[in-house]
C-alpha cells in the first residue's frame, strides 16, 4: 500500500477521517494525533512525523497557528519572514530526505468577525483574514520555484462559501466542510 502522511493543524484533523475512508483500499494514511500547530512546531517534528516514515506522498500545511495574535498585540505568533523561512526549510528537507511526492495545502480562510468575536470574549487571541491571504501569497512563488504541488484549500472553501461550510467559530468546519476538504485532499493525494 502507498503510504500517505498528512501534516497540519486542527483542520487536517477534521478532514483526515474522510481521506482515510476514501483511500482505505489502496493507501495507508497517517497523521499525528496532535495538532501540528505553527510552522516552527512542524519543523521541530519533521523527522519524527515525515522523514522517518519514508512516505510516498506528503500533504502538508501550516499557517493558522502562525497568524494568531494575542489580544492587544500587533505581532503574529510567527512573523511572515520567519514563516517563509520555516516553510522553505520544511519543504527542502522533505525533498532532500525522502522520495515522496510533496503537496503543500494553502491555509484555509478565517471568518474574522465570527472568530474574533468568539475569542475576544475568551480574552485569548485573534486571527485576521488579511494575514491568511498574505501568508499564502508569500509562500506560493517559493513553492512553485521548488516544483512543489499546491493544493488550494483556501480557494476550495472560498468557492464553497464560508457561510455554507464553516462552523460558528469562524475557523473550523461543519461536517459538509470537512467532507469537502477530505474529498479534495483524497483526490489530490490518491493520484499516483
Amino acid at each position: 500500500m502507498r503510504k500517505i502522511v498528512l501534516i497540519g493543524d486542527s483542520i487536517r484533523i477534521g478532514y483526515q477521517p474522510y481521506v482515510e475512508s476514501a483511500l482505505s483500499d489502496s493507501h495507508s494514511v497517517w497523521g499525528p494525533k496532535q495538532n501540528g500547530g505553527t510552522s516552527a512546531n512542524v519543523l521541530s517534528h519533521l523527522d519524527e512525523w515525515v522523514i522517518s516514515r519514508s512516505p510516498n506522498v506528503v500533504h502538508i500545511n501550516t499557517g493558522l497557528h502562525d497568524i494568531r495574535r494575542s489580544i492587544g498585540l500587533r505581532q503574529n505568533t510567527v512573523n511572515l519572514d520567519d514563516y517563509i523561512a520555516n516553510v522553505k526549510i520544511i519543504v527542502t528537507r522533505i525533498l532532500e530526505r525522502t522520495d515522496a511526492r510533496l503537496i503543500w495545502a494553502l491555509t484555509t480562510p478565517v471568518d474574522e468577525e465570527k472568530h474574533n468575536a468568539t475569542h475576544r470574549d475568551m480574552g485569548d487571541f485573534q486571527r485576521h483574514s488579511n494575514d491568511v491571504r498574505s501568508y499564502n501569497q508569500a509562500v506560493s512563488p517559493m513553492l512553485e520555484e521548488l516544483n512543489v504541488e499546491i493544493n488550494d484549500l483556501y480557494g476550495v472553501i472560498t468557492k464553497a462559501g464560508l457561510e455554507t461550510v464553516m462552523s460558528l467559530d469562524g475557523v473550523h468546519y461543519n461536517n459538509d466542510g470537512y467532507a469537502l476538504l477530505g474529498k479534495v485532499v483524497a483526490d489530490v493525494v490518491g493520484v499516483n
